[in-house]
């Protein structure tokens, strides 16, 4: 009786899911494709079914997987199931009552199903395997790839076909991102994956599990900067919502595949070869050890060779001379002396067909030219080295700060390298030059020498006449603040000393000092060669000044004298926010009342900011490194080295040179440069979410094995278990409604849409009250790489943060 009621129940099974019968592209809801049948795409160059990767008869771990048709010896594309083998031939894919695309065993158990984000409603869904070789749920009646629900072209294994992307997109939060084969005979994925950097430029990188293993050097405009030159159509493309590269090829007659090679951590392009009826290899990366990521360390060149041959580039020597001797380069170079800072052409030596360096922590701007690059680089002693991004137009300046790694020679010429000269470098130089020029006319040279020499005694002559005006017109009371003599500031910070730097402001360094009265005070020291002059600076003192708060750090003071401009602030002795919330042996001082006491002062820091100042002021780079602490743990907000201050009944402005920190910023701002009072909103709905989870909103992230802090919220808020979002360390020691009201508040602030999320006297209220709060909206999950190397903001008052991959001003660092 037992065996007929099993029976029973196969049967109305197969009649509740009636297999597909004959080679056909698709099916609908009401069939499945059981192991054995499979889906042929229209023109018949892809295949889709469940195979065993081995090439004996075994079932032993079936996979659903797409192979090319027409070829003898299958070659898969794509696999399903990856880490989830059927251990038999009886498994079966079909469309769940949800809409989902589903493998289920003989026994109808659930081995895998399709990502996707919302439940698909249409009634009339089909499942397609399309001439490209890309899978597709989709509304049987609307074949617009816009509305597919779900395609496994969003979700790539170890094989780059024509029409796929390599990129991420904003709006899904999705990451094309490449995984090789664990090996030959198992598709699970391994450590070896290929992706884009996420960085100020667009780079493509080869990971060996977290660590960078190949770099493509940035996109020039027609290739990469690196060795490696594809000879197809490389295109690049950015919108809103997705930043990715793809390619395609003119003639569908063409087969080709690029793929990762778990055994020779390598990326190889192969091309059908019809008439041998075999796969022709095209090309292989990494070609040789020079493209292993900086293997000759800081400013070293690799130059191929057995055994690998490093040189330093002209004016640096090897960090360690014993080292390098024994061939071990790893270290690398340093500067033969201290950096030059003039403000001449000398200052800089180019470079030629290098391979540009690791762009991760460098300044970018679209539009400005070499020269205008150049300009920028010698305004800001802190400027290493600095290049064009495009070689179609010279269009476009990328800007170091920090040690140039990752050099090798390239493969075909690109953007020259102009890297900053060592002090004696340019004396060497410098005499070389004159006596060139000025060895046929001796009498010139001393006529030179006593026109320079009186040019430079008018200058000083015309900074001290200036500095004594700025003084005469500061005391007549229109900076409305206390004035400091620059001696004082001197003593203060004990001749700004190193040990006395606080971080690395967006205009220059930030010390702490100790006034003779033993107040202590925090000196934002503003380099000469910023470019900002008097009545900038008089500006900044000026909005500084009106905005007095109690939840805003108080500017005490400021100092000029000759170029020297300084601002002193108050100093606040328990850092910054992120020093407590983000260390495991630290955070536990943070409280439920206390971090409830620091959401309510954020906020009505930033209500001052954006309504009940004299000034309407947008902070753009709203985060935890940017709340300060003082003495009893009360939150100030700090650093408006880039805030934006809006005027009469402006409410929101455009910039083409995008400011602030990945993670914190709005998707609107981040993509097209709109800021707003709900840009400042979006930022402390993640700081909210921060402070409640004690967790950053940052990672490197795979759409199957986990999510950004964002990301994570909002799937426990969809999933009722938004209480799973709370700090471990508190201990269960906080008030439930609080925390849930914080993350419901949070992730109104967080919306996709300015227009849905509220202004802070919204927010004030919702966190204040008990009333009933609206259901959030998907928020926009931004999804960043980021580096642990630390912060690149433009001004940080104190020690700042990791984890944080920030946009740049090219300003010292």
């Amino acid at each position: 009786m037992v065996c007929y009621t099993f029976l029973f129940v196969l049967a109305e099974l197969s009649m509740l899911f009636p297999s597909i019968s004959s080679a056909t592209d698709t099916f609908n809801g009401s069939q499945s494709l059981p192991d054995g049948a499979t889906l042929v795409s229209e023109d018949g160059t892809f295949e889709m079914g469940f195979f065993s990767p081995s090439n004996s008869n075994t079932t032993t771990n079936r996979y659903l997987g797409i192979w090319y048709k027409s070829i003898p010896v299958r070659t898969v594309v794509w696999v399903a199931n990856r880490e989830n083998p059927v251990k038999d031939n009886s498994s079966k894919l079909s469309i769940s009552t949800q809409g989902k695309l589903v493998i289920l065993s003989n026994n109808n158990t659930l081995v895998w199903s399709a990502h996707t984000t919302e439940e698909t409603k249409s009634q009339s869904i089909i499942v397609q395997l399309l001439n490209s070789g890309n899978l597709v749920v989709r509304d049987e009646k609307d074949s617009n790839p816009q509305n597919f629900f779900w395609e496994s072209f969003d979700y790539p294994c170890d094989t780059f076909l024509p029409g796929m992307k390599i990129g991420w997109n904003l709006k899904k939060g999705l990451i094309w991102r490449f995984t090789a084969w664990k090996n030959w005979d198992d598709p699970s994925p391994g450590n070896f994956s290929w992706g884009m950097e996420l960085g100020n430029t667009r780079e493509l990188v080869m990971w060996k599990g977290s660590s960078e293993y190949y770099r493509s050097g940035p996109w020039n405009g027609v290739r990469f900067s690196g060795k490696y030159t594809p000879r197809y159509n490389l295109e690049f493309n950015s919108t809103p919502d997705e930043v990715y590269y793809t390619y395609k090829f003119a003639s569908n007659s063409i087969i080709t595949r690029v793929v990762l090679n778990q055994s020779l951590y390598s990326r190889h392009r192969y091309n059908w070869i019809t008439q041998n009826q075999t796969w022709s290899l095209y090309s292989v990366v990494p070609i040789d050890k020079c493209d292993s990521f900086n293997v000759c360390g800081p400013y070293g060149s690799c130059n191929g060779g057995e055994p690998l041959h490093c040189e330093c580039l002209m004016g640096f020597k090897p960090k360690s001379v014993q080292n390098y001797e024994a061939l071990d380069s790893s270290q690398g170079c340093v500067p033969s002396g201290p950096w030059g800072c003039g403000k001449t052409d000398n200052d800089f030596q180019k470079f030629s067909g290098l391979k540009l360096p690791d762009t991760t922590r460098s300044w970018i701007h679209p539009n400005l030219t070499l020269e205008s690059c150049k300009a920028k680089c010698l305004q800001n002693c802190s400027c290493i080295a600095y290049a064009n991004l495009d070689i179609r137009d010279g269009s476009g300046c990328i800007i170091w700060y920090e040690a140039l790694v990752d050099l090798t020679l390239a493969s075909l010429p690109g953007p020259d390298l102009y890297i900053r000269r060592t002090a004696s470098e340019i004396e060497k130089r410098g005499p070389k030059i004159l006596a060139a020029v000025l060895i046929p006319v001796i009498l010139l040279t001393f006529v030179i020498a006593f026109i320079f020499t009186y040019s430079y005694w008018r200058k000083r002559k015309h900074i001290e006449k200036a500095s004594e005006e700025s003084k005469s017109e500061s005391s007549e009371g229109d900076l409305d603040l206390p004035f400091f003599d620059f001696p004082t500031i001197v003593r203060a910070t004990n001749d700004f000393s190193r040990d006395k730097m606080l971080g690395q402001g967006g205009f220059g360094p930030v010390y702490r000092g100790t006034l003779a009265d033993g107040q202590e005070i925090a000196a934002k020291r503003l380099c000469s060669n910023t470019g900002q002059g008097m009545k900038e600076f008089k500006n900044e003192v000026i909005l500084c000044a009106k905005l007095q708060h109690r939840n805003l750090v108080k500017l005490l003071g400021c100092s000029i004298e000759g170029e020297e401009k300084i601002l002193v602030y108050e100093y606040m002795p328990n850092k910054s926010l992120d020093y407590f919330l983000f260390d495991s042996s630290r955070k536990g001082i943070l409280n439920w009342s206390k971090r409830l006491n620091i959401i309510h002062g954020i906020a009505r820091g930033l209500l001052y900011l954006h309504q009940d100042s004299r000034l309407r002021i947008i902070h753009r780079d709203m985060k935890a490194s940017n709340i300060l602490l003082d003495n009893e743990l009360n939150p100030k907000i700090s650093d408006f080295g880039i805030a934006r201050m809006f005027r009469g009944n402006q409410t929101e402005g455009n910039t083409k040179q995008v400011v602030g920190t990945y993670g914190y910023m709005a998707p609107e701002y981040t993509i097209n440069g709109l800021f707003s009072i709900k840009s400042d909103v979006y930022s402390f709905g993640i700081l909210l979410l921060e402070i409640v989870s004690g967790k950053r909103n940052g990672g490197i992230f795979f759409p199957d094995h986990g999510h950004n802090l964002l990301e994570h919220a909002w799937r426990f808020w969809k999933g009722d278990t938004p209480m799973k979002l709370v700090d471990t360390s508190l201990d269960d020691c906080f008030n439930t409604s609080e925390a849930l009201r914080c993350i419901h508040v949070g992730l109104l602030c967080v919306q996709l849409h300015p227009e849905n999320r509220p202004n802070m006297a919204s927010v004030i209220f919702m966190l204040s009250g008990e009333n009933i709060l609206p259901e959030p909206k998907e928020p926009g999950f931004l999804i960043a790489r980021m580096k642990t190397a630390g912060e690149c903001s433009t001004s940080n008052a104190i020690k700042t943060s990791t984890n944080e991959l920030t946009i740049t001003l090219p300003q010292p660092r």
